[in-house]
């Protein structure tokens, strides 16, 4: 007895090749390797504690406000803030006495901050960056 063939081979359907397709896609974009962003690597020196040395370093201080540097007090215009920087790193040796604590404001623009730090960085301080300000409060 001669028995009849039949297709026993079913396609799969066309709208399934499309969610598999973009299945695959979703795959190869979370598991490709994203470039990192670019900037200026900085090194932050670390806080430990240090025995009192016989020479104390002065930190330089320099404060960002919207349109001005305020280095150690002293208002200065974008402008003059590079020669007094390297000014005040020319004399200094030791990578303790290059120092600058940068604090800035709120409304101060990202492209002012990158500008200074990158002044400061030139000139040859270490930045160190002050989030919050310690207060000893006495209550009376």
């Amino acid at each position: 007895m001669k028995l009849k063939r039949t297709k026993l081979l079913v396609e799969p359907p066309a709208s399934a090749t499309s969610d598999i397709a973009f299945i695959l896609i979703v795959f190869f974009l979370v598991c490709a390797s994203v470039e990192p962003d670019k900037g200026r690597a900085q090194v932050l020196p670390r806080a430990e504690p240090e025995p009192q040395k016989d020479k104390q370093s002065q930190t330089i201080d320099v404060e960002l406000t919207r349109n001005a540097v305020i280095l150690n007090g002293n208002p200065l215009p974008p402008e003059t803030f590079r020669k007094s920087i390297v000014l005040k790193l020319a004399d200094k040796t030791r990578d303790e006495d290059k120092i600058v604590a940068v604090k800035s404001r709120k409304e101060v623009p990202y492209s002012h901050w990158m500008t200074v730090t990158g002044i400061i960085e030139d000139s040859g301080g270490i930045i160190t960056l002050q989030l919050e300000e310690e207060r000893t409060v006495q209550v009376k």
